[in-house]
């Protein structure tokens, strides 16, 4: 299961094991459960404080993780490995004693939480988002021994998917009932069940003294701002709703200029590690609502906290273009995605539709051939937008289809989860139906500015008016990234215009 160098890497982290710890092995003699059981044997003979029992789960195959002598409140159901392998090593070694990197405060906070939680997560071995709430689950067990978290893969365990209806992941189940969907954060999530925390957290960022620069947002444009203020010396607060934005989403980055290859999860990572090397005052999980400019800037959060601040600037970016059509928000996470590497081993043997003929859209097809049974891409347009290479091989894949001047009208369910769509063909106005389990939406992007109609000159688009110094027609609030007017969306392009902004704001301050 492990080669030479991932045994070599694994073995270096094995190292910071404290106390012994023990796996608990649960096989029902398919192929899929050999694999795990050599999994777990090979982990266990990189250190001697590693023991392996074998078990009776009742999903197999499984591997639950915990310290020796304990009964294990961490468990895998399926084969870690693909983005959950760093899943699996933080908790080997958090169930070894080595301490987590994560808030004391936050980790103070879940060893009090009251009550008795059993979690379940649905994931997918392809899925980016899936490990931040694995991983975040894994460590609230590891912390309060009234909490239990087992990670069930999809594509293994079909027949659970299908019971419990998921056609979306990370899904999340606490005691039986769907609990959350989608990327979480660890505050995210225990702020969902300790719910005065949010109050309090209100309360003390009210409380907090102006800044000299405040940046909205987390994304690369607003990372690349943070770090170009604090190193000026002056007093910088980033506000977000997590780190990353859509970089969280995308899989493989080859275009980021002296790296050949990384991953969105892996640079978002980086971006936040290299904002904390800085003074910078780092506020999650808020949402802002709404920006006034009297002496001093405003910003007020969505959770009823008001920030304060000598400049501002806005990096919010960009979220998937919905179609609004009847039926799609009615079967969002049902049927509708908008995450094909997320979410496309749950459609395994099965007819889905991709909405859109742009690099994602023919990207997302190329990717999907291979695990469902046939994708057909609806395009707009009588015109692929796609790179020419990338058009070639979806032509070239026996289970794709590419279906010009479409366009849909409807998604159709069954109440439950969709079984179809209706598209209108442009040419003729025939109405047609297209039998799909799965509708992947991918048209483009939404400015995230619908809070800045009334304060800043925005496009008949929505996004942002910013000059070359990144200023927005208020005084002392600048922009940058996606959620501007800049014409070319990219993570390169995003991250200039954020030192931009940033060298723009210390200007504004200066002369003011």
């Amino acid at each position: 299961m492990l080669d030479t160098n991932l045994k070599q890497q694994l073995n270096t982290y094995l190292q910071n094991i404290v106390t012994p710890i023990e796996l608990t092995l649960t096989t029902n003699g398919t192929d899929k459960s050999d694999e795990l059981a050599t999994l777990t044997q090979e982990i266990a003979e990189l250190s001697d404080k590693i023991s392996v029992k074998e078990g009776n789960d009742r999903r197999a195959p499984s591997m639950a993780v915990g310290a020796a002598g304990q009964a294990p409140r961490v468990n895998f159901a399926g084969i870690p490995m693909g983005h959950e392998f760093t899943s699996l090593v933080l908790a080997l070694l958090q169930a070894g004693g080595h301490p987590s990197k994560a808030d004391a405060e936050l980790q103070e906070q879940i060893r009090n939480l009251p009550g008795t939680y059993e979690f379940e997560t649905y994931i997918s071995l392809s899925c980016q988002n899936c490990p931040d709430v694995v991983q975040a689950l894994n460590l609230m067990a590891t912390l309060n021994p009234n909490i239990t978290h087992t990670m069930i893969d999809g594509a293994l365990f079909q027949q659970e998917v299908d019971e419990r209806q998921i056609m979306a992941v990370p899904s999340v189940y606490m005691n039986g009932e769907h609990f959350g969907q989608g990327r979480m954060t660890l505050a995210e999530i225990v702020n969902k069940l300790d719910t005065g925390a949010a109050e309090k957290k209100a309360a003390a960022l009210s409380e907090k003294d102006p800044y000299e620069v405040l940046v909205v947002g987390g994304g690369p444009a607003g990372a690349s701002a943070a770090i170009y203020a604090a190193r000026k010396g002056i007093r910088t607060g980033v506000v977000a709703e997590r780190f990353g934005g859509q970089v969280m989403d995308t899989v493989g980055i080859e275009n980021f200029i002296s790296v050949p290859y990384t991953e969105g999860p892996k640079l978002v990572a980086s971006l936040e590690q290299h904002v904390k090397d800085y003074e910078v005052d780092v506020m999650t999980e808020q949402t802002a609502a709404k920006i006034s400019k009297n002496e001093l800037i405003e910003v007020e959060l969505a959770s009823g906290a008001t920030l304060k601040s000598r400049s501002v600037i806005l990096a919010t970016g960009a979220r998937w273009r919905e179609m609004n059509v009847p039926g799609e928000q009615e079967y969002r996470g049902k049927g509708v995605a908008y995450c094909p590497h997320c979410d496309g081993p749950l459609f395994k043997g099965k007819s889905v539709a991709v909405i859109g003929g742009g690099n994602s859209g023919i990207e997302a097809a190329i990717d999907l051939a291979g695990i469902v049974k046939d994708v057909t891409v609806l395009e707009f347009s009588d015109t692929l937008r796609a790179d020419d290479v990338l058009v070639k091989k979806a032509e070239s894949l026996p289970n794709v289809t590419i279906i010009k001047q479409a366009m849909t009208t409807e998604v159709l369910g069954d109440d439950n989860k969709v079984i179809g769509l209706k598209y209108k063909d442009r040419r003729t106005d025939e109405m047609h139906v297209l039998d799909v389990a799965g509708i992947f939406v991918q048209i483009g992007l939404v400015p995230n500015s619908e809070w800045l109609k009334d304060s800043l000159e925005l496009t008949e688009r929505g996004e942002i008016v910013i000059d070359g110094h990144g200023a927005t027609s208020m005084p002392g609030v600048f922009a940058a990234g996606d959620v501007t007017a800049t014409p070319y969306k990219q993570i390169i392009i995003s991250m200039g215009s954020g030192a931009t902004a940033a060298l723009g704001a210390f200007d504004h301050l200066i002369r003011n």
